[in-house]
């Protein structure tokens, strides 16, 4: 597809990174010459200097041409503009960007009058996700799949799990149960095991299982199954607002430590139900104070990583909650991951990742059989699930006979609503959705993971 991207900040970036390693046209547009020189010297993209929302601009880059334009500026205005002159010139799918909470209580209407094709919320995404993580306070990220049917989850292995040197042949066996692991990665290399792979401590490996499944494989190892009850959350910011909502529809009381005065007599307007904290959420003997050893989960959400990181070591000295920890910038995602500081969140991943997954459906109704899209591991593994069309060559086939590529799994198989595990006896069928797991990016059909 001829895609068009409108910012080449961290998202921009990481949508050009990504959309141009599945083969697809890009061409990245930005006011700040370095910023498009950086992107299209380090990806196969086109660069153009100059303003989005100018249509002269937009002609030269393509718009005419183009399938889909993308606009991820810092400026919700800007974006929304840019979507708009491309939807008026060129007549192609857009998206746009929009973080003011003003505009969030309008998005069907702007998205409808605008005719833009999808409205992604960064700050809304982000607290979703936290709030997904918070139900099961044991995955460090959880991901869903066949409509809720299927869940991949994310966890660590600890020093006395019984999972510790067990092969994953054996594990069936020993635990009694029916959930396959798909990856684990240990220290910077990611695995798609076989049978004859042993776990060790501190190896990170996700499952994929039906949810009741899920939570009998959990409650065998002893581990925390239960939402949390109360939340305590550092930083008062839009992020905040709407995760704090979601937790009280959840039941959940939820405290917040925010400096700012004025902003606190907001957040207790918006939400009545929850406790706000005018304090230096950095202060440690305020957080001891309300109730830091004690609570369930802790969320470090400033705008300062720094902070965050560091209040999030400091809860990790002191307590067996569950950590949350938000993170704007990715240039040290590999040390922050050797920290173990809980699950880290980062917002720009999340937004990249759903507008690939918009990228991906658009591309589905050009031929591509994908039905939904995860990206793990640092974006260094796909979960992907994909349509069984009558034509596919790997119906009927036992799985044990089907030829695959490298470092591919077939995790599940739905059929006409039953889950089934995958096995080496498993057969696909017409109809069916199956999901697997790759550490090879860009399949966008069944057939392309057939040696």
């Amino acid at each position: 597809m001829q895609i068009i991207i409108v910012g080449c900040g961290n998202v921009g970036t990481t949508l050009a990174e990504q959309l141009s390693k599945e083969g697809h046209n890009i061409t990245v547009v930005d006011e700040k010459e370095n910023l498009v020189r950086n992107v299209s010297n380090m990806y196969d993209v086109m660069g153009l200097v100059g303003n989005g929302a100018s249509f002269a601009v937009q002609t030269e880059a393509g718009v005419h041409e183009a399938d889909l334009l993308i606009a991820v500026t810092g400026a919700d205005e800007l974006n929304l503009l840019c979507c708009l002159i491309a939807k008026k010139a060129g007549n192609c799918h857009t998206i746009a960007r929009v973080s003011n909470p003003v505009y969030s209580r309008e998005i069907n209407f702007i998205r409808e009058e605008l005719g833009l094709s999808m409205i992604i919320n960064p700050k809304f995404a982000t607290a979703m996700e936290m709030a997904r993580i918070l139900k099961f306070p044991s995955a460090l990220k959880i991901d869903t799949f066949t409509k809720g049917r299927v869940e991949l989850i994310k966890f660590r292995v600890e020093e006395n799990s019984v999972l510790c040197d067990v092969k994953l042949k054996n594990l069936g066996q020993k635990l009694h149960c029916d959930v396959l692991v798909c990856t684990v990665e240990r220290g910077e290399k990611v695995f798609i095991p076989d049978g004859n792979f042993e776990l060790k401590a501190r190896d990170e490996i996700t499952i994929a299982g039906s949810p009741s499944k899920n939570i009998a494989f959990f409650k065998k190892m002893k581990m925390a199954t239960a939402r949390a009850r109360h939340v305590l959350l550092v930083g008062g910011g839009e992020t905040s607002y709407y995760l704090a909502a979601q937790l009280i529809d959840m039941g959940i009381q939820v405290k917040i430590v925010e400096r700012d005065e004025r902003r606190c007599e907001e957040l207790s307007d918006l939400l009545p139900q929850a406790m706000i904290i005018q304090g230096d959420g950095t202060d440690k003997d305020l957080l001891l104070e309300e109730g830091l050893t004690t609570t369930e989960a802790f969320v470090a959400m400033t705008n300062f990583d720094e902070e965050n990181i560091m209040l999030t070591l400091f809860a990790k000295s002191l307590t067996k909650a569950k950590l949350i920890t938000k993170v704007h910038r990715v240039s040290y995602d590999e040390i922050i991951d050797e920290l173990q500081i809980g699950s880290v969140i980062y917002p720009k991943y999340i937004t990249a990742e759903s507008i690939i997954r918009y990228v991906r459906a658009m591309h589905n109704s050009m031929g591509s059989n994908i039905e939904t899209l995860y990206r793990m591991n640092d974006n260094r593994v796909e979960a992907l699930e994909f349509l069984i069309k009558e034509d596919c060559p790997i119906i009927g086939i036992p799985l044990q006979e089907i030829s695959l590529k490298p470092n591919i799994l077939i995790c599940s198989i739905n059929h006409k609503g039953s889950i089934t595990m995958a096995q080496g006896r498993s057969v696909i069928q017409a109809g069916d959705t199956v999901v697997l797991v790759t550490t090879t990016t860009g399949f966008h059909d069944i057939r392309d993971i057939l040696k």
